[in-house]
Order: C-alpha cells, then sequence, then structure tokens
C-alpha cells in the first residue's frame, strides 16, 4: 500500500553524491533488452493485479497485458497508462516480490516519468515480510513519485520513507526540483538510494538531496530498514489518480501515459556482500 505525503522535511538539493567509493560490485538489474513488444522477463518481474482503489481511491485496473507493459526494442521497458474513453483505466504494476528482494547497496534506476493531471508514477520498495505482517510495518522505500496535482508538482520528484508510526500523510519526505525550470516529463533521469546500515540517501542524477536515520522518526517511529530478515522488493507502476487533495483526477490528460524505464541496477559493497 503506497499513500500519498504531506510532511515535507526537505525540499532542496543538498550538495553530495550518491557514490560511495570503487569497492561496488553490480548484484543485479535488467537493462530491459529484448524484441519489441515482448513483456519482461518473467525470471525477474512479476505483477499485482486488479483493482479496488490499492487503500489510495485509485482509479485504474491493474493488468499483465502487454498493452500495459512491454518491451520497445530500443533497450527500455513502457508502462502504460490507457484510458478506454468510457473512463475505464488500465495500468501495469510490475513488482520483483518472490524473485528478488536485498537488503543495503546502491540502487539506480534510469526512467524517462510521466507528468499529467491524476497520473501517479513511481519506482519504490517494500519490504518482504509485508505478507506476514502487512503495512506499514513491512517498510517502504518511495524513490521516485510523482502525485499529479493541481499544486504544479511537475518540477519535482518526491523521495520518502514509510514504517510504523510515519506513514501516509506523516510519512518522512523530500522533494527534489530540477533545476532550470525542468519538468520530471522533459528526460530520463537517474533516481537512486544509497542503503546502508542506519542510513538511506536520496538522490537524482547523482545529487543527494535528503537523508534518513532513525533519528529523523518521531518518537513512536520504528525503523524498519535494518532487518536481516526482511529484505526489500522493487515495485514499478502507474496509477490513475488517488486520494482527493493528493492525487487529482485525470480531468483533461491525454492517454497513453507513458513511464519508459532503461534499467534498473543494485550495486552491493563490502561487507555486505552475499
Amino acid at each position: 500500500m503506497r499513500t500519498p505525503l504531506a510532511w515535507i522535511v526537505l525540499a532542496v538539493v543538498l550538495p553530495g553524491s550518491a557514490q560511495q567509493g570503487g569497492n561496488a560490485r553490480l548484484l543485479w538489474s535488467d537493462e530491459f533488452d529484448g524484441p519489441a513488444n515482448f513483456l519482461p522477463d518473467p525470471k525477474k518481474w512479476t505483477y499485482d493485479l486488479g483493482a479496488g482503489g490499492w487503500g489510495n481511491q485509485e482509479l485504474e485496473t491493474y493488468t499483465s497485458s502487454a498493452q500495459n507493459a512491454f518491451l520497445d526494442g530500443n533497450g527500455h521497458l513502457v508502462i502504460q497508462a490507457l484510458n478506454d474513453g468510457a473512463g475505464h483505466y488500465t495500468s501495469a504494476r510490475l513488482k520483483t516480490q518472490g524473485l528478488f528482494a536485498f537488503r543495503y547497496g546502491r540502487v539506480e534506476a534510469r526512467i524517462k516519468a510521466p507528468y499529467g493531471l491524476g497520473i501517479w508514477p513511481a519506482f519504490w520498495m517494500l519490504g518482504e515480510k509485508i505478507s506476514s505482517a502487512g503495512w506499514p510495518a513491512c517498510g517502504e522505500v518511495d524513490i521516485l513519485e510523482n502525485f499529479g496535482a493541481f499544486t504544479q508538482d511537475g518540477n519535482k520528484n518526491h523521495g520518502s520513507i514509510h514504517g510504523p508510526g510515519y506513514t501516509g500523510a506523516t510519512g518522512l519526505s523530500a522533494a527534489y526540483i530540477f533545476p532550470g525550470g525542468a519538468d520530471i516529463s522533459d528526460d530520463f533521469h537517474v533516481y537512486g538510494i544509497l542503503w546502508q546500515p542506519q542510513h538511506i540517501a536520496m538522490s537524482v542524477d547523482g545529487n543527494v538531496y535528503a537523508t534518513y536515520t532513525p533519528k529523523n522518526l518521531p518518537a513512536d517511529g520504528v525503523w524498519e530498514f535494518d532487518d536481516a530478515a526482511n529484505p526489500f522488493f522493487f515495485l514499478l507502476n502507474i496509477a490513475v489518480g488517488g486520494l482527493p487533495g493528493f492525487v487529482d483526477r485525470p480531468m483533461g490528460t491525454t492517454f497513453p501515459q507513458q513511464m519508459i524505464v532503461d534499467y534498473v541496477r543494485v550495486y552491493e559493497y563490502a561487507p555486505h556482500r552475499r
């Protein structure tokens, strides 16, 4: 369950780099190579399916159709939200749950995100114990997120963490503002995190704009990001619509809307290598 956030703890780009020395080793990746119109690699990705609002009053139905998630033949994954013209929306929500999960390392994904009213793209992570403990006890890390709101959110990427005691409107969130008046949908950007014990740093194009540690949590907050029994898996999706006041209805938005993913990579560092 992914819920929009309201608590902005940082909204400026900080100097810094998402890199950590030269001892990184590629742990997992998908470069999305393959023929045009093929489905994503089933050894790496599976799907969340269905409707029901997903806890956020979303409007889309998630499918596993090649109309909603496919390779473009040029080394990209395309996630596509569609409108049948009668107000019925379909999209895709891919995940690595049950196929790949990890704890600690550097994540990089080069993505061209869409922007429009009611369009809610995201690249994010959930803890594997969601199956037993549910959300928010599993923890959540949002690496790319844009709410498609009336409040002119197009020049921002939101990076956030959620867990017990800091969920939804009380989640810890930061906004990266694209320089020079750029829009999130103008071009590809590299969205990343550096995840270390008691430390998660958020970056866009190598610029670190927020760092979270247990010290940032409210008094009743629980840091869910160091449990060896709770590795995290990835999700990629476009939602349509959502909770009023956070994600607006797609009034006047042109479809299809596409999120284009060039690659997703995970690097690990000593001493946390497997």
